[in-house]
């Protein structure tokens, strides 16, 4: 049965109701990438910190700071429950059983989150987590979702009763009208990815159970691992950006920089194999990546588009694929950046057949109330919390939109240098 969101909204809307609510309320990716960073660089010290890429919202004065403090609070007290334990130690993820090690899962059982610091700087707030990569990494989500439905409360305690029942009625019917379009496509293969920019924890739960009647067999998971466990489908995720990014960081000279993106993978290929070998190749520009990528990766299950133009992301991994005598027709390309149903169905229609295409579709699944209030004040927006130094030098994303690219000046030029990236097409990032 689902939740009246409306009426939870309503009630809970003066009260501590807490939006993360257990340790894997969170991404697949996270808690994967968190043993391999246990098992290869468990001493790196890092820092996570907060950035609003849409400087228009101004947060610190939405979201009261003692409000803001409980939450994060709260996430600190979370401990895995053996239900939890149980399920991340026996479950069948990627047709593995034992996914997690028993030293990383006797680890996570004893977790907890490190402490955080918090400061308003204008109408902004600076959110900063310091410490060891493994123990800081597991911030990024939960901050990300705490700040996120916050900002929705900010917006939704200003309505009555029967306002909320109505933008919610507004907005399932919006996402339902998006799930009878993508029900069309036959071969359609999507999972949700929108647990970072969701628009509450009850949203997310109700978008999931949405999909899974309306698309059947053609929703294929979800990221977050909470929902995963409850309903009962496949927990989806592989690897992202954080990894050659602190790698990279950590390299000394240029030459190592150079090999960084391709250590990680190789640290990944010892660990993983079948669907979990997916290649990420933007963090430091696409083109160069797969130009100078080592023979061993063609043998990969699949590649991720998550920057630049998605048409010409896909061509160039099927042109790789091609050039290196694979047949792209065996290999996975998964979509990610920005999605909604419109563009789906182009790229759908565009790749399948030629390559076995896959969408993960996030914060327009998760957080679209475009148009559905009159001053707009709920629609998504763009915000991250990335790995910003590591062991005390910063780190870089180029990416394959300089609009996404971060990192001071000076090594953005050194990176560019290093990995040959030439002019960019700058894309507006909207979410």
């Amino acid at each position: 049965m689902t939740t009246d969101i409306s009426t939870r909204v309503y009630n809970h809307r003066w009260k501590l109701d807490p939006i993360v609510r257990s340790l894997i309320d969170t991404d697949f990716y996270k808690l994967l990438m968190c043993q391999s960073v246990f098992t290869n660089r468990p001493d790196t010290r890092v820092t996570f910190s907060l950035i609003n890429r849409s400087a228009d919202v101004p947060l610190a004065r939405l979201i009261d700071e003692g409000e803001l403090r409980e939450q994060l609070d709260h996430i600190r007290s979370l401990s895995l429950s053996r239900g939890e334990s149980t399920f991340l130690r026996g479950n069948t993820f990627y047709g593995k059983r034992q996914m997690f090690r028993p030293d990383f899962m006797e680890w996570f059982e004893a977790f907890r989150m490190p402490s955080y610091h918090l400061e308003r700087v204008g109408d902004q707030y600076e959110l900063t987590f310091e410490g060891s990569w493994p123990e800081v990494m597991l911030w990024e989500i939960p901050a990300l979702a705490v700040l996120m439905e916050l900002r929705s409360r900010a917006v939704l305690n200003r309505l009555g009763r029967f306002e909320l029942q109505v933008l919610y009625a507004r907005a399932m019917t919006k996402l339902w009208e998006k799930i009878e379009r993508l029900n069309r496509l036959d071969t359609l293969r999507i999972a949700d990815f929108g647990t970072r920019r969701r628009h509450s924890f009850l949203w997310q739960d109700w978008c999931v159970q949405a999909m899974l009647e309306g698309l059947g067999e053609r929703f294929v998971g979800t990221s977050n691992c909470l929902i995963a466990m409850r309903r009962e489908v496949e927990a989806i995720g592989t690897n992202a950006h954080e990894l050659p990014m602190v790698y990279a960081a950590l390299a000394e000279g240029d030459d190592a920089l150079a090999r960084a993106p391709y250590q990680v993978l190789a640290d990944w290929h010892a660990e993983h194999s079948g669907n979990l070998r997916i290649i990420l190749p933007d963090t430091f520009g696409s083109a160069g990546f797969l130009e100078r990528a080592p023979d061993w990766l063609t043998g990969w299950t699949g590649m991720r588009i998550d920057s630049g133009r998605p048409e010409l992301g896909g061509e160039m991994a099927i042109d790789w694929w091609t050039r290196r005598g694979e047949d792209p027709r065996e290999k996975l390309l998964i979509f990610s950046d920005g999605l909604d149903a419109d563009r789906i169905e182009s790229l759908h229609q565009r790749f399948a057949g030629r390559v076995r295409v896959s969408f993960g579709w996030g914060t327009l699944l998760t957080n679209d109330f475009r148009g559905l209030l009159a001053d707009d004040a709920l629609a998504p927006f763009s915000l991250v919390c990335k790995a910003v130094a590591a062991n005390g030098r910063p780190t870089v994303k180029l990416s394959d939109n300089p609009n996404k690219a971060m990192g001071p000046a000076t090594e953005i030029d050194r990176y560019k240098r290093v990995f040959g990236v030439g002019a960019q097409e700058a894309l507006t990032v909207e979410v």
